[in-house]
């Protein structure tokens, strides 16, 4: 067969004979994967620990490094010098506070009233800075959020991550990751950030107040702070964090099953699976159900922790001064004003046991997300690098050279040392056996998977193109599903309606309403309109090489035909998986895969899908 070259040459027939054709045998136990499949990593529930907080630098460190730092720190700057003016005019409502206290007991009209102006004046700046401030906070969250988002499309879009997500299984819902866990990292981020600089801002500004006034209340103040955060920590931090952990993904699993639902609705009312459906609905929703009121349970005996901490100070400043107000060595007023320092110098010290129930769902989304981006933005582990040996290369043609091919997780063989080259006008027809690796051997020549070793040379990426057996239209109109992947096309809309009528759907615009209509495409069309829909994709796009993986598995006879015949009128190389001896016709050689990597390479005609080889 001078156009093909195989792996070995069937010794009854005649080197280079019309009935010539290549077998190779099946791969002997010695001859299994050159390497282990890398082991999957157990996902554990994190911990508020150190690791935790590398995680967190490691997520947040490019937006506070990267291209948007200079945003960044301005925008963090302006919040800061917010927060300062809201504490300053915290410290002087409270003042004021006392005075106005201090004036009603001491019955002094005038001191009262003034008391009142003042107090006026500091709420008409201290309102519109309290609110222009949490805008300000929610806009820095916002603009972290887009950048962030932007990162993880990049990694998760480029070089096909998205496909090697979906198929290797070691992460749970990325989409869910992405639109909702990145949106709760940045918003607690900057909700922590901030609290715990004003925290710090409010814990100076106060205990100067409450120094003055008891250096009692100061000591109490440490040794209480101290106690609580410890309690709240060592008791009740590692349950609250482990069950946010399973709580976000448990409730991730839920929406994906009633998503899995609604996307194959036609299906399953076919098959009148509603049964099944409910049980595997009502099981995730159990687990969602349990795992929740195990964790409310445990909020419950933090909210009487937290509850009993924050009440206790109610007391405690009124029976530490009670003797000072008593003898008269203290006005009411600063007794007043002494509890309302001691009130926000105990928020400030008290940050973790107050918010510890928020802390533990952002330390266990934040695992979440670092896992995600060791995925798509950090570089591919080394031992899974080594076993992505098969090399692309350039060409006028298809050739595929010494080419052997596992599946991602090395666990079968599927093609054997597979040499084969096509010439100008040649196309090829790949068959087997279902599961024998023959859509496998697709995405190897389309560059999705790259596990085994040889060579597959093709002409340039923009030249070929795929048509599976279901086509994927997207949301838009008709002309972008025509012209898709492409966002912008030179043809005019009578072109573009020519190529419908080419296609087998000359009537399709007008009756969606026109080429810029809109509609659920899934649902308007059948398995054969969208079949031939994506034909016309071909047609727009025109590529010099074209795989069909079952791609007019939907279609008649007779539309699969003229399909066929207007492809390989324009010159187009084919590469087809088909199970019709119709199909035959349009090729010129047939690629039989036999199964664990063995294969045989025969010309078209005479073919016969029976038993795979030519008649003698």
């Amino acid at each position: 067969m001078p156009s093909t070259a195989t792996h070995a040459q069937d010794p009854a027939s005649p080197a280079g004979g019309a009935h010539a054709h290549a077998t190779h045998s099946d791969p002997s136990p010695a001859s299994a994967a050159p390497g282990t499949p890398p082991k999957k990593r157990r996902r554990r529930p994190p911990g508020l620990s150190l690791a935790a907080w590398r995680q967190f630098l490691q997520l947040a460190k490019p937006y506070w490094m990267g291209d948007q730092k200079r945003a960044a720190w301005a925008l963090l700057a302006l919040l800061i010098v917010l927060m300062l003016c809201e504490t300053q005019l915290a410290v002087l409502l409270n003042d004021k506070t006392g005075e106005l206290t201090s004036a009603l007991a001491a019955r002094e009209h005038s001191r009262f009233w003034q008391a009142v102006r003042d107090t006026l004046l500091v709420l008409a700046f201290a309102v519109p800075v309290y609110a222009f401030y949490y805008y300000m906070r929610d806009a820095f969250s916002n603009h972290w959020r887009r950048w962030l988002t932007g990162r993880f499309l990049d990694g998760y879009l480029g070089g096909r991550k998205y496909y090697e997500i979906g198929n290797g299984g070691d992460i749970d819902n990325p989409d869910q990751r992405i639109s909702e866990d990145i949106n709760t990292f940045t918003g607690r981020s900057t909700h922590f950030l901030l609290m715990l600089t004003g925290s710090a801002m409010q814990l100076v500004a106060f205990s100067a107040v409450l120094w003055s006034l008891s250096k009692a209340l100061v000591a109490f103040l440490a040794v209480y702070a101290v106690v609580g955060t410890f309690l709240a920590l060592y008791v009740f931090g590692s349950p609250l964090i482990r069950l946010n952990f399973w709580q976000l993904r448990r409730e991730a699993d839920f929406r994906f099953g009633l998503m899995r639902l609604r996307e194959n609705a036609e299906s399953i009312a076919f098959y009148r699976g509603e049964p099944q459906e409910r049980a595997n609905i009502e099981k995730r929703f159990e687990e969602v159900y349990d795992n929740y009121a195990r964790l409310i349970k445990k909020q419950r005996s933090l909210n009487l922790f937290q509850r009993g901490f924050s009440q206790l100070t109610l007391v405690v400043p009124a029976v530490i001064l009670a003797d000072r107000v008593l003898s008269g060595e203290l006005e009411v007023g600063a007794a007043v004003q002494a509890a309302g320092a001691f009130a926000a110098v105990l928020t400030a010290v008290s940050l973790i046991v107050e918010n510890f129930e928020s802390l533990s769902r952002f330390v266990a989304g934040i695992d979440r997300l670092h896992a995600l981006s060791e995925l798509i933005i950090k570089r591919k582990d080394r031992a899974l690098r080594e076993q992505e040996k098969i090399q692309t290369a350039k060409g006028d043609q298809l050739a595929l050279r010494d080419l052997t091919l596992f599946t991602p997780q090395f666990n079968r063989k599927l093609v054997e040392k597979l040499d084969l080259h096509l010439k100008p006008g040649e196309s090829l027809l790949i068959t087997g056996v279902s599961g024998c690796g023959k859509s496998s051997l697709l995405r190897a020549i389309a560059g999705l998977w790259k596990t085994g070793s040889g060579t597959i040379e093709h002409p340039a990426i923009e030249d070929i193109f795929f048509l599976p057996q279901r086509p994927y239209l997207q949301q838009g109109s008709l002309r972008s599903q025509m012209i898709y992947p492409d966002t912008q096309t030179s043809l005019s809309d009578d072109e573009l309606r020519e190529i419908l009528t080419e296609v087998a759907l000359p009537d399709l615009a007008e009756r969606v309403g026109g080429l810029d209509a809109e509609q659920d495409w899934d649902k308007v069309l059948s398995m054969g309109e969208q079949q031939r829909l994506a034909f016309a994709r071909v047609l727009v796009r025109k590529p010099r090489m074209v795989i069909l993986d079952e791609a007019t598995s939907a279609l008649d006879g007779v539309n699969e035909n003229r399909l066929y015949k207007r492809l390989c009128n324009d010159g187009v190389t084919l590469v087809s998986i088909a199970h019709r001896p119709a199909v035959l016709q349009h090729h010129t050689h047939v690629l039989h895969l036999k199964g664990n990597g063995a294969w045989a390479v025969h010309p078209a005609e005479g073919f016969s899908f029976e038993d795979g080889e030519v008649p003698a």
